[in-house]
């Protein structure tokens, strides 16, 4: 089934083209560009209060929308209004009925919002940041930015046209005392100049991505009411469980951000396919497509089977991850697990398509370079990855909780999982033992990553068996996963460096048979603006081109001995 998005291609807004900046509008008019069509699409899933509290499946659905990959600014503004800024302001609508007009107006793009939490000195340890917020004897607060490195960093706070407001997370000081981090409401600009005391310094762009006004902004004693707190003034009992508490969307975030990134990837592949299937080498009348090559065949097979295997994982972890009578430790462990495995894959793809593309790869104007800029913009966003890694390891050694548990213990990558773990417990055990704890430190920080990847792996593989994904794709995204760690499987599951290239070798030959047809089963092709993908869309893209063409005449380069024959 096509998206609810589709209508928006036929729309000027959204016409195909070929290139980043061909539409010949500067770094600030581009990322405007980008706010206009964050509100088409915005507009076009109709997106409720509800939608966003209860996580349902249009919410979902947003974050998986082709359209997305058109434009990945306005995938970036969409997800912060729609997610970090509306969604934390629904959490409070049960007992802040006042906030409703303020979300329906986010909702329908009548007001911007941006979500104000880290620092230019604080960005994994926002719990520490210093914007403050003092009580005032008349019962409002005033916003101040304690020091410059205090000031908010990324969210794009420049006017645009449209008024602007923030979520600024802020030290809540009420007589001296420092009650926390918390979440306020703060109107930042009118959309053609900040509000008094608000200062806005626009970054510079980030190169190969499309562009976000991303800011500084900081706050010089801005005075908003008391209804600009959101939650409760007194102080929590539990300091780090209340901020986290607050910034909760955060962890929403980290999988419907990488529901982004998969469908960037279904986008890549689909393109590195079509031109593999496409181009064709040798002799004329003896000529075979690229494709046919090994070499070829072993990142655009595997990156179709790992695109197949994760939107199983995909559809099984957003279901998972709304259902409220689960901890949300636990979801949110499945959220890390899964921004994990996808934004591997993909950054992996992206350079190994492309590279197998050649020159071509090289150009934005064929989108992959383009998708690696945004994807490590995504691994970083709502939660960086390795940052992640590290908390949800640390809380499952300490047995705070588990993980969901496995179909299939006795699976290849449901031992490896396992095995990771167990052998980190072993080498801290013992280090314990001899009171080693910086050694401890050392023996588990860099393996944080890897344990959780090996922990989405698993969930990815049990969620395409439980599927009905085609048995050669999961054997071929197995195989692609085993290459991840070959020596741990050569030691612990007896599979020597000849039986995984075996193992591998028969999966290529059952997935490429079915390639092209599989490359068209993502259902990406309408939003696709690559022209490597068919002849037609190249003699298109050629055609578009500035041309240079010589001249009749006759040019005498004397000083060479050469000359250019009249025509």
């Amino acid at each position: 089934m096509r998206s609810k998005t589709e209508h928006l291609l036929k729309s000027p807004l959204f016409r195909k083209r070929f290139g980043v900046d061909d539409t010949g509008l500067d770094i600030r008019a581009r990322a405007r560009v980008s706010y206009e069509r964050a509100m088409a699409i915005g507009t076009a899933f109709d997106m409720t209060a509800e939608d966003l509290s209860t996580l349902s499946r249009k919410f979902w659905d947003l974050h998986s929308d082709p359209l997305l990959t058109f434009d990945g600014a306005a995938a970036t503004l969409l997800t912060i209004q729609y997610n970090l800024v509306a969604g934390t302001l629904a959490q409070y609508l049960p007992s802040r009925n006042d906030l409703t007009p303020l979300v329906d107006d986010l909702l329908r793009y009548k007001i911007i919002g941006q979500f104000c939490l880290t620092e230019l000195d604080h960005g994994l340890d926002a719990r520490n940041l210093e914007t403050t917020a003092t009580l005032l004897p008349s019962g409002e607060f005033t916003i101040h930015t304690s020091t410059p490195r205090a000031s908010k960093y990324m969210p794009p706070t420049i006017p645009v046209g449209i008024p602007c407001i923030g979520i600024v997370f802020a030290r809540l000081m009420v007589d001296g005392e420092d009650r926390g981090v918390r979440p306020f409401i703060v109107p930042l600009n009118d959309g053609s100049s900040m509000y008094p005391g608000i200062t806005a310094r626009l970054l510079p762009w980030r190169g190969g991505t499309n562009p976000v006004n991303h800011s500084t902004t900081s706050f010089r004693n801005v005075r908003v009411p008391h209804s600009a707190l959101l939650g409760p003034m007194d102080k929590p009992k539990n300091l780090r469980a209340a901020f986290f508490e607050c910034i909760q969307r955060v962890a929403v975030g980290s999988i419907a951000l990488a529901c982004t990134g998969l469908t960037m990837m279904e986008v890549m592949i689909y393109i590195g396919a079509k031109y593999s299937l496409r181009r064709m080498v040798g002799p004329p009348g003896h000529q075979s497509p690229i494709l046919r090559f090994r070499t070829q065949q072993i990142p655009i097979l595997s990156a179709l089977a790992q695109v197949h295997v994760l939107r199983a994982l995909s559809n099984w972890a957003t279901r998972y991850f709304s259902d409220p009578s689960i901890d949300f430790r636990v979801r949110h462990a499945v959220a890390a697990c899964m921004k994990a495995v996808v934004i591997q894959c993909a950054q992996a793809a992206t350079l190994s398509v492309s590279e197998r593309c050649g020159a071509q790869g090289l150009f934005s104007v064929n989108q992959m370079s383009t998708f690696h800029a945004e994807l490590r913009g995504i691994a970083i966003a709502e939660g960086d990855i390795l940052a992640i890694s590290i908390r949800l390891v640390a809380e499952l050694l300490l047995g705070r909780y588990e993980l969901p548990e496995t179909v299939d213990p006795n699976s290849l990558l449901a031992r490896h999982e396992t095995g990771l773990f167990e052998e980190r417990r072993t080498i801290l055990a013992l280090d314990s033992l001899h009171h080693e704890g910086r050694m401890s430190e050392n023996h588990l920080l860099p393996y944080c990553q890897a344990m959780v990847e090996a922990a989405g792996h698993r969930m990815a593989y049990d969620a395409a068996r439980a599927a009905g994904v085609m048995p050669a794709l999961i054997d071929l995204y197995l195989s692609s996963i085993i290459k991840l760690d070959p020596a741990w499987y050569v030691e612990n599951a007896d599979m020597s460096r000849s039986a995984q290239a075996q193992m591998e070798d028969a999966a290529l030959d059952a997935v490429l048979p079915h390639a092209s047809s599989l490359a068209e089963g993502l259902d990406v092709a309408y939003c696709t603006t690559a022209p490597i993908v068919s002849d037609a869309e190249w003699e298109t893209f050629s055609n578009s081109l500035s041309s240079f063409e010589g001249q009749r005449g006759y040019s005498d380069h004397s000083d060479y001995g050469l000359g250019v024959p009249v025509l």
